[in-house]
């Protein structure tokens, strides 16, 4: 069975930092793409940074360059958020797909969302 299990968020003030992660398990994360989105209230959910694992490739939207950072280890993926902001604040959300894409219908896995809130 597929699970992804994301942990790490939390309360933090502007200009923070935390570190989320994505344990996996009933497959192998090398043959995956891992996908970070956020979704805020009242927002559609969105995708913050993306890490294929197949060809190396990593995708960051434009709100979150140079301040955020995806990694993987093993079978557990991380998203470093530094410098956050309050306009990060949302409930972050893990997922794995065969590639990376924009549109979360796409990805297939997902693990549980772990809240993040910045403070101003």
């Amino acid at each position: 069975e597929v699970q992804l299990q994301a942990s790490g968020g939390g309360l933090v003030q502007a200009g923070g930092s935390l570190r989320l992660s994505c344990a996996a398990s009933g497959f192998t994360f090398d043959d995956y793409a891992i996908g970070w989105f956020r979704q805020a209230p009242g927002k559609e959910r969105e995708l913050v940074s993306c890490f294929n694992r197949r060809d190396g490739s990593i995708y960051y939207a434009d709100s979150v360059k140079g301040r955020f950072l995806i990694s993987s280890s093993g079978n557990t993926g991380y998203l470093q958020m530094n410098s956050l902001k309050p306009e990060d604040t949302a409930v972050y959300y893990c997922a794995a797909e065969s590639y990376c894409s924009p549109y979360w219908t796409d990805f297939g896995s997902w693990g549980q969302g772990t809240q993040v809130t910045v403070s101003s």
